[in-house]
């Protein structure tokens, strides 16, 4: 029986198949390109180009393989463009989601991890962030992913789909192997962008606000290696096969590192010139977002393994290969 990934040419979705062919599961990948990078997947890896808008071709797909679970990666994710087009984020997002659901649920399948976001808490009251702590998203990409999570409870609740909705904090470096990373256009990212300036590729990083009650006045933020990520999808699959229960549940460090903080680290690994420029506040951005990972601890019996230092050291491995 094998493992469906939607979105699996992407970021995540690719480290996680990575992760899958070295454990010796099938899966299966599912990719409309939009946004993917097929050259990120392993030949042996069975793809197909399939847009999740299109339901006929989705269900027949679903039909032609004998698959046990889903993991469900594929959504557009940028914050700023979904305020500027929340048509486009409602219908690639919940119609697209929406779509899965109903075919998973024609062919049988009853599991399904959903990549989900920190960003559905909103400026968080409490810190660490809890998985008790009110859901109250402020842009629509937050909202279409909450909204996907009330679906999911809703075909639970009628059809028994058991999932484990994972609520991801800074998702951030990439494979040491450097065969794959993180390759966005535009790159909203800080990480990323930090690099980019390291290897001259722009002329300065936007810090924006440097008066936020934090020990440097920068934003704090949970970064967390996207290999960390990747494995926490491989436990919450086992979970499911072996509990059949759902969850939502919180991927992050339980740590903080401010911006500042990140391009000083970056300044360290790359001996590079990185020039930063202090703009205003950017609307809605908490001033710390930190995860209570305890849930995930408990339940899913994983921590994560690398610090930021080594999540930039591996994200530079990556960019430095790159053919800008």
């Amino acid at each position: 029986m094998a493992v469906l990934v939607t979105g699996g040419a992407g970021y995540i979705g690719s480290h996680f198949v990575k992760l899958l062919i070295q454990n010796g599961i099938e899966c299966i990948v599912i990719d409309n390109l939009s946004r993917g990078h097929v050259e990120c997947l392993n030949n042996s890896v069975a793809f197909e180009n399939i847009d999740l808008l299109e339901y006929e071709s989705l269900v027949s797909t679903l039909r032609s393989y004998e698959i046990d679970s889903v993991v469900h990666f594929a959504a557009f994710a940028y914050v700023h463009e979904s305020v500027n087009k929340p048509q486009l984020y409602y219908q690639n997002n919940v119609v697209g989601s929406l779509n899965l659901l109903k075919a998973i649920y024609d062919v049988g399948v009853r599991k399904i991890i959903f990549s989900s976001t920190c960003s559905v808490y909103g400026n968080p009251r409490n810190l660490p962030v809890s998985e008790d702590e009110p859901v109250n998203p402020i842009n629509p990409y937050a909202k279409t992913k909450l909204i996907i999570e009330q679906m999911l409870e809703d075909f639970d609740a009628a059809h028994g789909l058991k999932f484990v909705s994972l609520r991801y904090f800074n998702a951030a470096g990439a494979d040491f192997s450097g065969e794959i990373g993180e390759s966005h256009d535009p790159e909203p990212h800080l990480i990323p962008n930090v690099l980019f300036a390291a290897l001259g590729k722009r002329e300065f990083v936007n810090i924006y606000g440097n008066d936020y009650d934090t020990t440097d006045g920068t934003c704090v933020r949970d970064y967390i290696h996207v290999n960390d990520l990747a494995e926490a999808h491989l436990k919450a699959l086992e979970y499911l096969n072996n509990f059949d229960k759902s969850e939502i549940i919180n991927l992050g460090t339980g740590k903080g590192n401010s911006v500042s903080e990140v391009v000083a680290t970056a300044k360290k690994i790359t001996s590079g010139e990185i020039i930063t420029k202090i703009s205003g506040r950017r609307a809605g951005d908490p001033a710390v977002l930190i995860a209570d990972n305890k849930k995930a601890k408990q339940l899913l019996d994983w921590s994560p393994r690398f610090d930021l230092e080594e999540i930039i050291e591996s994200a530079w491995i990556w960019h430095k290969n790159q053919k800008y």
